[in-house]
């Protein structure tokens, strides 16, 4: 068993197998797609931190988020884009490991970000009165250094029980690696390995679990007054729209890794696998620029100085 752990210091990634024939076309999409996730989320981040008139709760967790969208999407595309370009497709055991942690860390960051904007938005619709005094400058700048603090935390302690497994396989049936994928490697089962990732799961459900309270007293907080239901329909719905994309590109990703069946064409599992780096950080920066008026009224004279 020693001696399978000394020669295990690359993995193979089959999930591009079979895609020879549209190769430079899939590189071009790709490239084309990253390209676009920058620029959307830049021009957020951006219109956020020069606006001094942005510098509040909701915005600051906005840009967070943006940010977080970036940092996701590092850990994917460049080695993506880099073996569409390849003949053969591997990454180091270092390297499987960090994209692993980048990608695992980024998903829970997500989620603890969308906790904090779905609490901001619970305070602000339904206690007002203490809306200011509750979502003060240091309380939010607290929030956000455990919002990325914890995912990065409890990633780290899974990815460490991961890296101190014995690997008796070398094949990762992936477009890029997990840390469940690579636990399927392990010649012997970790207690360690299933407790931390049980922990993860079950705390990140939980805060799926907030954010769904919190909206059943912002629904029945808003069915009293019209002005708090344009509140909650200028607001709440980009929010609810990003958890919701989060949520069903996740979902079919772990559904697929854990259950899905092998007969389905390469390409399928491929767009499975690279949904939740696709369409969230694509489609967030979008629905948030277009809906909220505050950014939208700052973006639109750039895009419209030409005329």
């Amino acid at each position: 068993m020693m001696d399978n752990v000394s020669v295990i210091t690359m993995f193979t990634l089959s999930g591009l197998s079979g895609t020879n024939n549209y190769r430079v076309i899939l590189f071009a999409l790709t490239l084309l797609c990253y390209c676009v996730i920058w620029l959307v989320n830049l021009t957020i981040i951006l219109t956020i931190i020069v606006d001094k008139k942005l510098h509040e709760p909701m915005y600051i967790f906005l840009c967070n988020l943006c940010i977080n969208g970036l940092y996701g999407t590092a850990g994917f595309y460049p080695k993506f884009l880099k073996d569409l370009l390849s003949t053969t497709h591997v990454i180091s055991y270092a390297g499987c490991l960090l994209q692993g942690f980048v990608l695992h860390s980024s998903v829970c960051a997500d989620f603890s970000l969308l906790v904090l904007m779905a609490y901001d938005r619970y305070v602000a619709i339904c206690r007002p009165l203490v809306y200011h005094s509750v979502m003060t400058k240091q309380r939010v700048c607290v929030f956000v250094f455990f919002a990325w603090l914890i995912p990065i935390y409890l990633v780290f302690m899974g990815t460490v029980t991961t890296s101190r497994l014995r690997l008796c396989g070398s094949h990762i049936p992936k477009i890029y690696c997990v840390n469940w994928l690579i636990g399927k490697l392990a010649c012997s089962v970790s207690i360690a390995n299933i407790a931390i990732p049980a922990f993860n799961y079950t705390f990140y459900a939980g805060h799926f679990l907030f954010i769904i309270w919190s909206y059943v007293f912002l629904i029945r907080t808003c069915l009293k007054s019209k002005e708090k239901r344009a509140k909650f329909m200028q607001t709440c719905v980009p929010h609810l729209f990003c958890l919701l994309i989060l949520f069903v590109c996740l979902f079919f990703d772990l559904l697929y890794m854990r259950f899905g069946s092998k007969q389905f064409e390469q390409s399928t599992r491929n767009f499975i696998a690279i949904e939740f780096l696709l369409i969230p950080p694509m489609i967030n920066p979008v629905i948030y620029g277009l809906k909220l008026t505050q950014i939208r009224n700052r973006i639109l004279p750039f895009l419209t100085s030409r005329d």
